[in-house]
């Protein structure tokens, strides 16, 4: 397959104007297939030939301007169109196209509760030459009718407000000049809810079997997107651009949500079957406020190429904490960024293969699908975050709008998002822009504290870096009125690294802390009397954001090797049952148990890692049992069934159906049991079987997959490898959930043999199922238990000889260089 280069995207966009696309689906032709027509007019400026891309099952028909062009002249998947003159152009293309399986193009997925059938589109990057002909590339705007052909009783949602013309004829109002890769179309038997909001539509919709889930939550969900969408009118001038506002959850969805202009696209995990925590509908929130903040960063303003991607995420990823925070009652939804979102970009930051946020090099698309990363949202928002703090919201805002009234329904480039800055303030904002989006890294601070004359000190802020930052110092003292367990902010000090001069602190803090409020992206540490504070103090840290500065601090160190990996589980055993956020709680939970106890500590160490972690989470469990915070109970829960070592209490829960006191096992927590009961050879597949019985839904499906990937048994083993690596059946969703039963800590014996055989059949497997198989090989089946050199050395051989696609080659370097640092972290 061709990917598209920056080059001939320019070279495109110079030679063509595209008008108009006219696009009729026919989705009643099977269950393999669809039709596609596709008529688009475009302009030429001048004489010479050019490609409009395609991969369809069946190129049947393609003319240019009446004159037919011969399908087999389609290369893999680009069909030239030679000999162009200037001027006004028409091409029809009427082909069969394939549904995807995979969360690429039309995806189409039967629901194994009811048998119902739905399809959906995600067209992002150059997926959409899997569903229609077009010009695919972002600069290439064009206005787009839409006609589609379904089952009777199957309702087709678009970008635009869809017209039922009867016997399954769909129409879509025209859409505004929108990028190829925005199209939407999700169509089948939707359950919906619908209200109207400032003269708009607004609807949500999900399968039928998760209507008694959706209904519920309904009014939570409405409510939140009318804050967002209120709060967003005060925030921008340009008034949302759209005819009507859709959200639809749909299954087996590849990202978070897909921002398609008036028809938001959602992962349907966030309709919930089970119990959540406050914190996960927090983050429900947050997914709503980014994808929305999109409609008018990303859809009204586009990039040009794919370069600029952090111009669409970072700006969606801060702006949806932001609003979140300003507009809904999930006030604290800073702190969530920090302890679990921020890692995600520190960690990218320090591989090798970090990147700018707003890179130079992008020369494909295949390139730029591997920098949707850590890097270009968390690192991102977080320099958007710092920029505000620098520049002030009022200038941000008035640079934003700006630019949102230069480029409406058109393309833009870093270069004139910061000439839309510029305009704004006095401030040099191209040197900001320099120094904080074309580096790479993460810049490290440090406290020196010198005591002066009288008892008084002053701070000096190590700086290892190359990036100005603006940040808060928070100076604190033990309150003494609590036992001495409780800190005390005495000052918080706006302070400029690098400094001019030494900073004066008055008397000796007992703690001081850099970036206190988290306003800037820079690894922090402590000045010794500072640890001996934290060590006894964290939990008495008065902010929650505090504290997650603080966790993220001891995190960094951990992986750094500069503190003991037991010291952070010692640090969560003394200060997490004294903890109140959740998000907090949750965080330090899985960095303890995903990293330190599967992979830092080694494996002499690992049995009493779970056990520090069990009675943490029994402790837990103990606190909650007034019944006055679920969500805090429901995490202990979760935790203790994950790290339990002996099967036979996880094993009374669920031969009861609840854990003593609540709560009752919902499905959620069901397999989660049952998964880990597997692990530890503690179930077989008549239970597997039987629960499946029980809850037949597709995560119940996921479940099963799960489980019996886990069971320790080399039939079970074999089985699960085949399916992942042999058979090409498995949907995205069924690969991922038998991807994270297969490797575990304690089968490393029964699956060494795998270890060898991972990186070839990776490789194979990429090749053919393409690059979202490819991204899920790299990240769940990858044996990243397998601490060891040899598995590093097959790694790096595989890496140097067999040419891995890019999307796993990523994932390849990412992981090995995990890997690497885990070993470091366990040298004693």
């Amino acid at each position: 397959m061709s990917v598209l280069t920056r080059d001939e995207a320019q070279t495109r966009a110079k030679l063509l104007d595209v008008h108009h696309y006219a696009i009729a689906l026919d989705l009643t032709t099977g269950d393999e297939t669809f039709e596609s027509r596709t008529v688009v007019r475009f302009t030429a400026r001048a004489a010479a030939d050019t490609f409009v891309e395609l991969k369809p099952a069946e190129l049947r028909q393609a003319t240019l301007d009446g004159h037919p062009l011969d399908p087999e002249t389609l290369q893999d998947n680009r069909l030239p169109l030679q000999g162009l003159t200037a001027g006004e152009h028409e091409l029809r293309i009427d082909a069969v196209m394939r549904y995807s399986r995979t969360g690429e193009g039309m995806h189409r997925f039967t629901d194994p509760t009811d048998g119902e059938t739905y399809v959906y589109t995600q067209l992002f990057m150059d997926d959409v030459q899997r569903v229609f002909a077009a010009f695919d590339q972002p600069d290439l705007k064009a206005a787009f009718d839409l006609t589609v052909k379904a089952p009777e009783d199957w309702t087709v949602l678009a970008n635009g407000i869809t017209t039922d013309l009867g016997d399954g004829h769909w129409q879509a109002a025209t859409t505004p000049l929108i990028s190829t890769y925005l199209v939407a179309v999700a169509a089948g038997p939707w359950h919906s809810v619908h209200t109207e909001h400032r003269g708009l539509p607004f609807g949500i919709h999900c399968r039928r079997s998760l209507a008694p889930y959706l209904d519920p939550d309904a009014d939570e969900i409405f409510e939140i997107t009318r804050q967002c969408f209120d709060r967003y009118h005060e925030k921008f001038e340009e008034p949302y651009p759209f005819d009507s506002y859709d959200q639809a959850f749909v299954p087996e969805f590849n990202a978070g949500a897909m921002e398609n202009p008036g028809l938001v696209t959602f992962r349907d995990e966030f309709v919930y079957r089970s119990a959540v925590t406050d914190t996960e509908r927090q983050t429900r929130a947050m997914v709503i406020a980014h994808e929305m903040a999109h409609m008018w960063f990303g859809d009204l303003v586009t990039l040009r190429w794919w370069d600029d991607i952090w111009l669409n995420e970072s700006f969606a990823e801060y702006m949806g904490y932001q609003t979140l925070t300003e507009a809904t009652r999930f006030t604290d939804t800073w702190v969530d960024f920090g302890v679990m979102r921020k890692g995600w970009g520190y960690d990218a930051d320090q591989r090798p293969s970090t990147h700018p946020v707003a890179p130079e090099a992008v020369d494909d698309t295949a390139s730029a699908l591997l920098n949707f990363d850590g890097i270009s949202y968390a690192k991102g928002a977080s320099a958007l975050r710092q920029l505000v703090t620098w520049l002030g919201e009022k200038d941000f805002l008035a640079g934003i709008n700006t630019h949102f009234a230069r480029h409406k329904f058109a393309n833009a480039t870093l270069a004139d998002f910061i000439d839309s800055l510029a305009s704004a303030t006095e401030r040099d904002v191209h040197a900001w822009a320099d120094a904080w989006l074309r580096t790479t890294g993460v810049d490290t601070l440090r406290p020196v504290v010198t005591r002066g004359e009288e008892g008084t000190y002053t701070l000096q802020v190590e700086h290892k870096g190359s990036r100005p930052h603006r940040i808060a110092v928070g100076l604190y003292d033990q309150d003494v009125s609590d036992e001495g367990r409780h800190l005390a902010l005495r000052d918080r000090l706006d302070l400029d690294v690098p400094q001019s001069t030494p900073q004066p602190i008055g008397k000796r803090p007992t703690l001081l802390l850099l970036n206190d409020g988290d306003l800037t992206y820079t690894k922090v540490r402590f000045d010794p009397e500072s640890f001996k504070a934290v060590t006894a103090s964290l939990s008495g840290l008065p902010s929650p954001l505090t504290r997650a500065v603080v966790w993220n601090a001891l995190r960094d160190a951990v992986r750094d090797g500069e503190l003991p990996p037991t010291a952070y589980l010692d640090a969560a055993r003394t200060h997490l049952p004294h903890e109140t956020d959740l998000a907090l709680v949750q965080g330090v939970l899985a960095f303890a148990s995903t990293y330190v106890a599967d992979r830092y500590v080694t494996p002499e160490q690992r049995p009493a890692a779970l056990a520090t972690l069990s009675s943490l989470c029994r402790d837990l469990i103990r606190r909650t049992e007034d019944g006055d915070n679920p969500g805090l109970r429901l995490i202990a829960v979760r935790h203790c069934i994950n790290v339990a070592a002996h099967p036979d209490t996880i094993a009374a829960w669920l031969a009861d159906g609840t854990v003593p006191g609540g709560p009752e096992l919902d499905p959620e927590l069901r397999w989660r049991v049952l998964a880990r009961l597997a692990v530890l050879g503690a179930t077989d597949e008549t239970a597997i079987a039987a629960e499946l019985a029980r809850d037949p839904s597709a995560t119940g499906q996921e479940g099963a997959a799960r489980c019996r990937a886990a069971l320790p048994t080399e039939e079970a083993k074999a089985q699960a490898w085949e399916a992942m690596f042999t058979r090409d059946d498995l949907s995205n969703y069924l690969f991922t959930a038998t991807a994270q039963g297969f490797w575990q800590p304690e089968q490393t014996d029964l699956v060494r043999p795998y270890v060898p055989r991972y990186y070839e059949d990776a490789v194979a497997l990429a090749a053919r199922r393409g690059p979202a198989i490819a991204e899920a090989a790299g990240r769940w089946a990858f044996p990243d238990h397998a601490i060891d050199e040899d598995n590093q050395a097959l790694g790096q051989a595989c890496l140097r000889d067999a040419d891995p696609i890019p999307a796993l080659r990523r994932k390849l370097v990412d992981q090995l260089d995990d890997l690497g640092r885990a070993l470091r972290v366990r040298q004693p």
